[in-house]
């Protein structure tokens, strides 16, 4: 009596998909993946029939197929900060956004920092782990430039978060930072302050604060008034960077009436040395931000800043950086900034 083998229901395949769907296998693939190129409509339609099917998806053979990791990359550079995390709150209001972007698209993704010391194509696109790298934050970016040199050189898929400019190596995408510069020190005028200082580094190894900086110094102008060097004071974004330059501008006996500062955590922290000093917050001296990171809101009096679109900027970072890998045409972006006012600028007596 010969052996009978009862074999169950065959798998699901990709065909079987598409032939439901009425598409391509290959249109079921790219679906499945996540691609950009699939309509909307086409990728709901697919996910479906693959929910009906009890289709899994054989990740390691996709990604054989198509020689991609289906993985990306994002590496934080290490901040000075207060706490242990060496992550600038700005960057980690954006990782939420960066990490439900790939999975909508079917990415997974790695978080790092930025290592100086080791090569990054060698540690993540070259080696296969990532598809691409998504950069945040630079330290002094006339060094951190010739490492984005290198990368290209080497043909790496990245894409940075920063300023936006002509010639830059790579891809960018950023923040309008001379405009929210423009509105912020515009509206500080429209208040009747007439002596506003700016806190940050205003040099070309900081280029965002650079562009606040020339839009601080276009309103004033526009404004008819000039701008003073002792009214700027180099700040890094830490607190504690920003409590130091607001001490040396209160040494320097220059009057003032009004602080820009070119991250929130500079103004928080100069904040704090003037309430320190007896001036008044707002009474006295109006104080603005530039960012809006959830600590803006919280602190006494609440912080105006100018507001960078975190949940839109993670969104294009990782489609930029996809469309990269995929061989597609794109270009640096500039987003909107939206002054977003509170209580620490108040009104003229």
């Amino acid at each position: 009596m010969s052996d009978v083998k009862v074999r169950g229901p065959a798998k699901p395949t990709s065909f079987d998909i598409a032939y439901r769907a009425g598409v391509s296998q290959s249109t079921v693939s790219r679906a499945l993946r996540g691609d950009p190129n699939v309509s909307e409509d086409t990728r709901r339609r697919v996910a479906t029939i693959a929910e009906q099917l009890n289709y899994k998806v054989d990740k390691n053979a996709s990604n054989l197929r198509c020689q991609h990791s289906n993985t990306l990359a994002l590496l934080f550079f290490e901040d000075p900060t207060t706490d242990d995390s060496l992550i600038n709150p700005f960057f980690l209001s954006m990782l939420g956004s960066i990490t439900r972007a790939c999975a909508r698209r079917g990415y997974d993704l790695l978080i790092s920092f930025q290592q100086f010391s080791h090569n990054w194509h060698m540690d993540y696109e070259d080696s296969g782990k990532a598809d691409g790298l998504i950069l945040l934050g630079y330290g002094d970016y006339l060094t951190y430039r010739e490492r984005l040199e290198q990368l290209v050189k080497q043909g790496t898929h990245f894409v940075c978060w920063g300023a936006v400019q002509d010639g830059q190596p790579g891809l960018s995408i950023g923040c309008n930072n001379f405009q929210g510069g423009f509105d912020a020190t515009r509206h500080l005028l429209s208040l009747g302050r007439r002596n506003i200082t700016f806190l940050g580094d205003a040099s070309s190894h900081s280029p965002e604060f650079s562009d606040r900086y020339r839009g601080y110094a276009e309103a004033l102008a526009a404004a008819g008034f000039s701008v003073s060097a002792d009214l700027q004071v180099d700040a890094i974004t830490t607190e504690p960077s920003g409590y130091q330059a607001a001490q040396e501008l209160i040494r320097r006996g220059k009057p003032f009436d009004a602080v820009l500062g070119a991250s929130d955590l500079i103004a928080i922290g100069a904040m704090r040395a003037l309430q320190e000093a007896g001036m008044d917050v707002p009474g006295t001296v109006s104080v603005v931000g530039f960012d809006d990171i959830p600590a803006a809101s919280l602190v006494n009096p609440p912080l105006t800043t100018v507001m960078q679109d975190t949940w839109l900027a993670g969104e294009i970072l990782v489609k930029t950086l996809l469309q990269l890998v995929n061989g597609e045409s794109v270009e640096s972006t500039v987003l909107p900034a939206r002054l977003m006012v509170r209580g620490s600028c108040g009104g003229v007596a």
